[in-house]
């Protein structure tokens, strides 16, 4: 993906649930709750951003939570307020 956009000069819109995987591409990203842009910004910006690396990535330093806690109501009340 990198390749084909820095020869050609070409745009790609990459949509990814992987996170990680995603974010390591990009260069700028989007994040959806409920087909809603909540977040937008730099690959960068987003990779540190705390949310994103709460609900996202996994946690902070890795730190492992279970599905149910990070998906919980408090982040969609933040958001799609």
């Amino acid at each position: 993906m990198r390749r084909i956009n820095a020869d050609a000069g070409l745009s790609v819109l990459l949509v990814e649930q992987n996170a990680v995987a995603a974010l390591s591409i990009a260069q700028r990203a989007y994040v959806l709750e409920n087909g809603r842009v909540v977040m937008a910004g730099s690959a960068e910006s987003l990779s540190s951003n705390s949310d994103v690396q709460e609900f996202y990535l996994g946690g902070a330093s890795g730190q492992q939570k279970d599905y149910h806690t990070i998906k919980h109501y408090r982040r969609r009340k933040r958001w799609l307020t």
